[in-house]
């Protein structure tokens, strides 16, 4: 497929540690988890699964949908969910009680919100121009940012944005990738930087998994996945025969990259600063996918082909071979975002 058709697709499709010192991967999901996703209607819903893939729970978001384009529009930590509503620029805050979500709060926003990522003490908002901190105090976040920082593009092509040991990274799908620096408290401050040696080919990075200083990045429409360190591409690595690897989440040593418009998930082994493809296809996938998850054993992917969505869940084993728990398909084209609430963040 053509670059110009793996953009046009993948865009359509969008309305570490060394290998022994890694967790190993789980042969065991857990039983208890829950998988949530959002409706992105103009009354937009989480939409609250088991692991067995039923829908257990719909319930409101308090706001509107509308965001395409992004991932990390759920996000969780512990038992604490975020889920950005576009339409309204609020962000949604739900608890894990029992094996539901109780809704607890709206945060509002400086702009409309894309895609969300916790600290131990704050939540940070990706919106379409900014980047703004939330401090949290247990399962309460702040409805007043604590810092505000405008992008370097700043143009709405704001994808994902992820979090480091003392900085942000954050993609923007106008070929900028970024840090952005937080301080002792974790408020973000200053002015955007942009990420030493991008490569020359750099063409639309969609999607960001971060753990410990690293940070893997997709560089979707160049077929590539880059390891940043330290405001620095250290690696890029291709996607092989599978176009433009949008989305990503760590297992243990392995990478999983969503890629559309190719409707697969590719497995990678990483350490140190080596990213190695070592399956192209780990599975397939029924659409275009939006974004990817992982925890307790288990990977969650949301994909659409322009008619419908689908939830996917997959049980992940020690040698990172994924087996297909259940794949959902959901009314709306435009289901927005994907996470693993995990039983024993509980």
């Amino acid at each position: 497929m053509t670059l110009h058709k793996a953009q046009k697709f993948c865009l359509l499709s969008l309305l570490v540690p060394l290998l022994g010192a890694a967790t190993p991967a789980s042969a065991d999901c857990d039983q208890n988890a829950l998988v949530v996703t959002a409706s992105n209607a103009a009354k937009n819903e989480l939409l609250v699964y088991n692991s067995e893939g039923v829908l257990v729970q719909t319930i409101s978001t308090q706001g509107q949908g509308g965001a395409s384009g992004n991932a990390g529009g759920i996000e969780t930590k512990g038992n604490l969910v975020a889920a950005v509503n576009f339409g309204s620029q609020t962000v949604a805050i739900f608890e894990r009680l029992g094996d539901g979500m109780h809704f607890t709060q709206l945060v509002p926003t400086v702009t409309s919100p894309l895609s969300v990522a916790f600290s131990r003490d704050h939540l940070y908002i990706l919106g379409s121009t900014t980047v703004e901190s939330h401090r949290r105090f247990g399962s309460d976040v702040s409805s007043s940012a604590d810092g505000v920082v405008t992008l370097l593009k700043a143009d709405g092509s704001a994808a994902q944005v992820g979090v480091l040991p003392t900085q942000l990274i954050i993609t923007e799908k106008s070929n900028t990738i970024e840090t952005v620096n937080l301080l002792p408290g974790g408020a973000v401050n200053g002015i955007p930087m942009l990420v030493k040696d991008i490569p020359a080919n750099v063409n639309t990075p969609f999607g960001l998994v971060t753990r410990g200083n690293d940070a893997y990045v997709t560089i979707a429409h160049a077929n590539e996945i880059s390891l940043v360190r330290n405001g620095t591409v250290l690696t890029v690595t291709g996607s092989g025969t599978q176009d433009a690897p949008c989305w990503l989440t760590l297992v243990g040593p392995f990478l999983f990259s969503s890629n559309s418009p190719s409707m697969s998930i590719s497995r990678y082994a990483v350490y140190g600063q080596v990213i190695l493809q070592d399956a192209a296809v780990a599975a397939s996938l029924n659409g275009d996918p939006t974004d990817i998850d992982s925890g307790g054993g288990l990977v969650a992917v949301i994909d659409s082909n322009g008619a419908v969505s689908h939830l996917s869940i997959f049980t992940v084993d020690e040698d990172g071979n994924l087996s297909l728990r259940i794949a959902n398909t959901l009314g709306s084209p435009v289901i927005n975002g994907v996470a693993v609430v995990r039983a024993d963040d509980f």
